[in-house]
């Protein structure tokens, strides 16, 4: 059995795909962990949605964030990017038909929601603001090196989509959205 333990790590830093080491705190590794610890809240969410029509989604985009996570992991200016590293084509539009189809059983928003309700809407609410902060390092590392609009695309998507599973959860759960109260009206 291989240990998971290199010691590779211990002076700060780590591989990137194509044997390039760089620094722990660089833009590309904040992007990519960001996926990752995305990926990771997914999972929690997933364990919570047992039996929900969309479980299965869920279980697709932490795959498709694998390939995201590659993608950034690859410095395109020394390493071509692999298969596993390019998002398949058509997830960005499958996450808009899946809002689309969430939203047309739900109520309309009229007002600002406070994140909440049961478990799994909780969750999924944590996730997005985890896709938001992903969104907002892929932003800053393609500032500074190649990405494909595909990644920013389907990370913006995501959270959309990520709200409103929140709020269909929720709906389905018999839960009502807890509004933000204006003070100042």
């Amino acid at each position: 059995m291989i240990k998971i333990y290199t010691r590779r790590g211990d002076s700060g830093l780590t591989d990137l795909i194509g044997g390039i080491r760089i620094k722990k705190n660089d833009v590309r590794l904040e992007a990519y962990g960001t996926v990752d610890e995305l990926s990771s809240h997914l999972g929690l969410l997933a364990a919570w949605m047992e039996g929900d029509d969309e479980h299965d989604t869920v279980l697709r985009i932490q795959n498709d964030l694998f390939y995201v996570g590659s993608h950034l992991a690859t410095d395109q200016t020394t390493t071509r990017l692999f298969a596993s590293a390019i998002l398949p084509e058509g997830e960005t539009t499958m996450l808009e038909e899946h809002i689309d189809l969430m939203q047309a059983q739900l109520p309309e928003l009229h007002g600002f929601i406070l994140p909440g309700g049961c478990q799994a809407a909780a969750q999924a609410h944590v996730c997005r603001t985890v896709c938001r902060r992903a969104e907002r390092r892929v932003l800053t590392l393609a500032e500074v090196a190649p990405v494909d609009d595909d990644v920013i695309h389907f990370l913006n998507r995501l959270s959309d989509y990520l709200f409103v599973l929140a709020k269909k959860i929720n709906f389905h759960a018999g839960r009502n959205e807890i509004m933000w109260e204006n003070a100042c009206k």
